[in-house]
């Protein structure tokens, strides 16, 4: 089982130094407040975009939009950052986050979904404005900021993840983790063709040839392992300059005992 865990990611006991909870830069209250304010940005666009659509005669967007991937990942960012405040206020309060309580299992689900939160927006970003953007500007100013919001912020929110908190390097084992994400997906789209009668993407249309399909299908595949490589790197190189050149261990409240091997620990790992 502690091997399992390791592949995966995760320790018993659970982040030891508090690395999902901590940045290396702010303080962990403030890392909350951060957190929980994307949150309510994520959510209060994603409603607002909901109550705009009924007001003018499109409920249907609404309902379709859970068959796009940029709305699930945005519902995803949204609970990602809502969870991670209060593992986060949990922490600045005590000393200890929920998180550090909760089952193994959910555990490893929370490294995974940290693993697609800094990863699948990148993806989105990059799709978006390099295959399926025109060149021509939105005609209303609702639709440049729905898409700005969507397709632009979600990566500004990734990087955050990336850049300032002090989690480690995704475990290899994770990249498993979003290519079945991906099939999954996949199939959600043609079955959303088969139930509404369309494709949420114009390109996964196999009518409009079956090897421009798959390059589109392969190239995607093909680009979100690439970005995850991209983003490890990032994170190896913000660790190793943080902690092990610089020697900022992060921001630490009181409560919280970090011994001196811990602390040469996180350096060591910072070298890894």
């Amino acid at each position: 089982m502690a091997r399992i865990l390791s592949i995966l990611g995760t320790s018993q006991p659970f982040d030891p130094t508090h690395r999902f909870t901590t940045s290396w830069i702010l303080p962990p209250l403030l890392l909350a407040v951060c957190r929980i304010i994307f949150a309510i940005y994520i959510f209060t666009a994603i409603f607002f975009i909901f109550g705009w659509n009924g007001a003018h005669r499109h409920p249907e967007q609404s309902r379709y939009s859970f068959s796009f991937f940029t709305s699930l990942g945005y519902w995803g960012l949204g609970f990602y950052f809502l969870f991670a405040s209060l593992h986060t206020f949990s922490y600045a309060r005590t000393g200890k986050s929920w998180l550090q309580e909760w089952p193994a299992a959910l555990q490893v689900a929370h490294t995974i979904f940290y693993t697609t939160v800094v990863t699948f927006p990148i993806l989105v970003t990059a799709v978006f404005w390099a295959v399926l953007y025109n060149g021509i500007w939105f005609a209303t100013e609702f639709q440049g900021w729905s898409n700005t919001s969507q397709h632009a912020l979600n990566t500004v929110f990734a990087a955050f993840e990336i850049l300032l908190t002090r989690t480690s390097p995704p475990p290899p084992a994770h990249l498993a983790f979003l290519v079945i994400l991906l099939a999954l997906y996949l199939a959600l789209a043609y079955l959303t063709r088969v139930t509404a009668g369309f494709y949420p993407y114009s390109f996964l249309d196999p009518n409009k040839g079956s090897g421009k399909l798959a390059g589109y299908i392969l190239g995607i595949l093909a680009a979100a392992c690439v970005i995850f490589g991209i983003v490890w790197g990032i994170i190896w190189i913000r660790r190793w300059l943080t902690e092990s050149k610089l020697g900022i261990h992060g921001k630490f409240v009181k409560h919280t005992v970090v011994r001196d091997e811990e602390l040469m620990d996180m350096a060591n790992e910072g070298m890894k």
